[in-house]
Order: C-alpha cells, then structure tokens, then sequence
C-alpha cells in the first residue's frame, strides 16, 4: 500500500521565490488546459488529447513571447499540472456517468492566484533528490533544508511540495510500504460510540472526553478574523493580518490531527478488531451542531482507524447508522424504543439493569459487528433505595445472585 510522509521544508527567499514561479506555471497551465477543452466543445470539435495539449499549451508555448517564462521551471511541474487537469475531467465525466462512487463532482474550475494553498509535484523523471546532507534537491529550485522528523521506509516514488493558507512549506513523499501485523492476535475488539460531550466512549467503558480545539480557541479567532477588516484593502497590513488568520486555524487543524493520530494508534494498537457507526457527518454538519461536528472530526478519524488496520493487519468494521443502538439493552437485548437525548442514563424495564446510555450504544456497536464484549462497562450498578420490609431479611448471597451487575467485575 501507499502512504504519505510529510516534512516541513525552510526554503531561503530566493527559493520561495523559485517555488512561487513554479506554483505560478503549474497553475497556468492547469487553466490552459481547462479553456482548451471548454473551447473546444463550445465548438463542437474533438476533445483534444492529452499529446495534443502538452505539444500545444507546454512545448509550442514556450516559444511564444508571451509564455517564455514556463521555460523557468521543470517541464515535470507543467506535464502533471496538466495531468491533473486531465484526471479532473476524467472524474467529473465519470460522476456524470454513475461510474463513480460517493457524492457528485463538479466539473473542473479556474484556479485562482489568490488561493493560499499551493502544490507542485515533482515525479522520478524530474530528476530530484536527496543530498548526503539530508536537504532536498529539487530542480531549477535548488538545495531546499528539510526538517526530518523521521526515517523514510523506502524509497520515494514521488515529492511534492506544499505552501499551506499559513505559509508553511512542506515536502510530501509517497512510499510504497508493506504492511506488517503488531501487537498479538488474541487482542480483544471494542466498540466505538463516536459523540460530542465525549469523543469517543468504547464498549469496555472507557470514556475519552472530547478536546474541543476549536471551541477553545474562538476568543483568539475571533480577534485575528477581525482584523483583516480594519486593513485597506490590497495593502500588505492586509496581507499580514490575513496570514495571522491562517497561522490560527492551522494550530487548531494540528492540535486536532495531531489528537486524531494518536489516539487511533492507540486503538490499533490495543484491539484486533474496532466497530464503528457509520455516521452521516455531511447531513449533520448542516444542523444546529455544526460547529462541533466539524470540531470532532469524526470522518478524519475513521479513515486513519481504517487505513492503520490495512497496515497493521487489523480490522476496522461500520455498522450501519440506523441500527438502534440506543434503543436496546445491551443486557438483555430488549428494544424499548427512542430516547431525548437529555436522558444519558436509563433502567431496562426486562432485567433492571441500569444503563449508561453512551457506554451501552459502544456495547450494542460491538456486538452489531459482531465482536464479543468482554467486559461490562454497557450498564452500571442501581442506585442503593431503602428496602421494603418483606425484603428485609433476603439473604447476601441471593441479592449478589439477582444482580444485574456483570460477573465479571
């Protein structure tokens, strides 16, 4: 399988400004190629190959006066921007057509100068490198220092390098790794009940409260997103204020990945199977609890559970989101139907057990995919009332024998 290793890069000005060329081109091209094509079926010609358009918008430009400037940077910038381009077209004409899995695509658009992300990607026939000092030598760019945090498995087919909204760079390699089973195979499964007031509460009780990055820093986003207003606009205080915007809300996006990443590892780590909801996050994103549904970042976290059990050789299952997992005891199995969610704890009218509403749901998740739940965390002790008097002399060990508490414990 493949995966990407990022590493932040600290180019010096002059390679920012060799970077920036290259960014520029790529995206020119990238244009190029979306107005060839549209003019093209505005005129109810053929589709233009990709050969066609790399000889036409790449190799004949950069002979023309107007476009001798693309000759600065690497032809292999300008073949994949123009790769790209053509695998937009291919993915939206395959939406179109049902071909494509997931939700319906766009057809592809101008990019715009003032978008602050950039990428450019430099594949093996670019020539690129890295030296015995450990930087990254790129063409036409030079010797760019690289923080390695650490060692690459393998050689790298492919690098490419990224400007964020924040004006970090950072080279991305792709490696082609082999997985590797850890741990032992006799791990146990769990069950993840994903939430807002806890992140994550798993079937044997365990609750992780959720961190609420963005919630926390709003005081601060909110007094750097008011400052851009204050600012003449085009001016380079504009400017300023605005990256102070993107520096912002790239420390939350890193808190949360950073918090995502580990706590999934530890997953992996300590169970060989995990179960999970598969929850409509685009449906509610679009309720009053928007906000800190984006705040959770629940799909982020399920595709890195899912990608490390591909590596690691474990097994990540969704269950399906309308299973009731709510409305059953995890006890005895009896439906009684939906609650408010106001109510976290609830009493089994079959067999008495009194359950944690979050604790149960992580339980009936388990079992739904068919895990075995070891341990009791689905429902707690009853709350200790003053006995009646016929039940004053019930003997100890009759009481612990009709217990609704698990064994186990």
């Amino acid at each position: 399988m493949q995966l990407r290793y990022s590493f932040r890069l600290y180019p010096t000005a002059g390679q920012q400004t060799a970077l920036a060329k290259a960014f520029g081109c790529a995206r020119v091209v990238f244009n190029d190629v979306i107005r060839a094509r549209r003019d093209a079926y505005e005129a109810g010609l053929k589709t233009p190959t990709p050969g066609e358009l790399s000889r036409r918008l790449i190799t004949e430009a950069k002979q023309n006066p107007v476009r001798a400037w693309l000759g600065e940077v690497s032809a292999v910038v300008l073949q994949q921007s123009l790769r790209d381009a053509d695998a937009a077209f291919k993915n939206f004409f395959a939406s179109l057509s049902g071909t494509r899995r997931g939700r319906a695509i766009g057809a592809p658009r101008f990019k715009t100068r003032r978008d602050r992300r950039q990428a450019v990607r430099f594949t093996a026939n670019a020539r690129w490198s890295i030296t015995p000092g450990g930087k990254l030598r790129l063409p036409k760019i030079g010797d760019v220092p690289v923080k390695w945090s650490r060692v690459l498995p393998s050689e790298p087919s492919s690098v490419t390098v990224i400007k964020d909204a924040a004006g970090r760079y950072f080279a991305s390699f792709v490696i082609d790794i082999n997985p590797e089973p850890i741990g032992s195979d006799d791990a146990p499964g769990v069950g993840i009940d994903l939430g807002l007031g806890h992140f994550a509460v798993l079937s044997d009780g365990t609750k992780i409260t959720a961190p609420k990055f963005l919630r926390k820093a709003e005081k601060k986003l909110k007094r750097a997103q008011q400052n851009p207003s204050r600012k003449t606009k085009g001016s380079r205080n504009r400017d300023k204020a605005r990256d102070k915007v993107a520096r912002a809300h790239a420390q939350v996006a890193d808190a949360r990945r950073e918090f995502h990443h580990q706590l999934s590892t530890r997953l992996i780590r300590e169970n060989q199977a995990i179960a999970v909801e598969d929850l409509a996050v685009s449906g509610l994103a679009r309720t009053r609890l928007a906000k800190s549904v984006h705040d959770a970042g629940w799909s982020a976290f399920v595709a890195m559970l899912e990608y490390k059990a591909a590596l690691y050789g474990r097994r990540v299952v969704r269950i399906d989101r309308f299973e009731p997992t709510s409305q059953v005891c995890s006890n005895c199995g009896i439906k009684d139907g939906p609650k408010p969610l106001h109510i976290r704890f609830w009493q089994c009218q079959a067999c008495g057990a009194v359950l944690d509403r979050d604790i149960n749901a992580a339980a009936n998740v388990a079992k739904a995919a068919g895990l075995a739940v070891t341990a009791c965390g689905a429902h707690v002790s009853p709350e200790q009332v003053r006995a009646e008097r016929g039940e004053a002399g019930t003997h100890r060990g009759d009481l612990a024998a009709r217990s609704p508490r698990c064994q186990a414990r």
